[in-house]
């Protein structure tokens, strides 16, 4: 397939890097002041040039969009409400009977009727396995198993915030601390509210809602507004002892089960199945048939979901 990668920040910059060893090859590369485009791109030299210079080309970027590309990925950074300009890019490479695979969340956690209803106009897909869980399989597990068969999911879903909550139960250690530690090693943003305030989690149960429902005929969209969410921060120390002496721990949990989407700390058994610790995601899926099924590994990271994009662009069909 060929590749037209919106966004170069750790996950498109890895889809590009990475792409070659999947069989494909890019034909355009955009950050949000410039773009290159070739027949067959030299990722390594754009990717340079954007480190020295502050850009991937001497192009537009909207001329990455207009390439000859059998597969848009979108991979700038998810923003809430309309989506912008994740959902446009959706939006203009469908127009075109393009396929699209999203990293970004906002399209199919904000306007997710609205990109079927344009896929459905299209002869092009869409895929965003890398939307939720990183590099686990927890959208394409559930399609294997049959939407309508989940009935239930839940789990860790954002690898700072249970970095944070590890650290404070082993160490005993109060959540500022424990933030600026998560801060310096990387784990955590300059501005960690989308993480600690449950954000990232929600966006991806949303998601995980939004698939589920379709898959049952529901036929109603969610959005980040159904959720209830509760973040990590008022979270104490003396909470964590508290559990420990029960046998218990807290994680940041998010929840979804028919129309009801939450997010928020839980207690769960210390050696249980949620209780994963440092950066790891967990998904758990309540099946009709199957019973309860346990994914987990990396969340998140550059190269780790740049493998659940290109596993969507393998999936693909073949444009006419």
């Amino acid at each position: 397939m060929k590749l037209a990668v919106a966004g170069v920040g750790a996950v498109g910059r890895s889809v590009a890097e990475l792409a070659g060893e999947y069989g494909h090859t890019v034909v355009a590369l955009a950050d949000s002041r410039s773009a290159a485009v070739a027949d067959a791109l030299d990722v390594e030299a754009a990717l340079a040039e954007k480190r020295e210079a502050g850009r991937v080309g001497d192009l537009d970027p909207e001329a990455a969009l207009e390439a000859d590309y059998d597969v848009l990925v979108e991979a700038t950074p998810t923003t809430l409400g309309d989506a912008e300009p994740g959902y446009g890019h959706v939006v203009e490479a469908l127009a075109r009977d393009r396929h699209v695979v999203l990293a970004n969340k906002g399209p199919v956690a904000e306007r997710y009727d609205e990109v079927r209803a344009r896929e459905r106009e299209s002869a092009g897909s869409v895929r965003f396995e890398a939307t939720v869980g990183g590099a686990i399989p927890v959208l394409s597990t559930i399609a294997d198993l049959g939407p309508g068969q989940v009935t239930a999911a839940r789990g860790v879903l954002n690898g700072t915030a249970n970095f944070i909550l590890t650290r404070m139960a082993a160490e005993g250690l109060g959540y500022e601390h424990v933030l600026a530690e998560a801060q310096d090693l990387g784990v955590a943003e300059a501005d960690p509210s989308f993480d600690v305030e449950g954000t990232d989690a929600a966006l991806k149960c949303v998601i995980l809602a939004n698939v589920l429902n379709d898959g049952a005929g529901a036929g109603r969209g969610f959005t980040l507004d159904d959720a209830e969410v509760t973040g990590i921060s008022d979270v104490p120390g003396e909470a964590l002892d508290l559990a420990a002496e029960d046998g218990r721990t807290i994680r940041l949990i998010g929840e979804v089960a028919g129309e009801r989407i939450r997010v928020g700390p839980r207690l769960v058994p210390e050696h249980g199945t949620l209780a994963v610790s440092g950066t790891r995601n967990i998904v758990q899926l309540e099946t009709t048939h199957a019973g309860r099924l346990n994914i987990s590994g990396r969340g998140a990271g550059g190269p780790e979901t740049a493998t659940a994009v290109l596993s969507d662009v393998g999936r693909l069909p073949p444009l006419e």
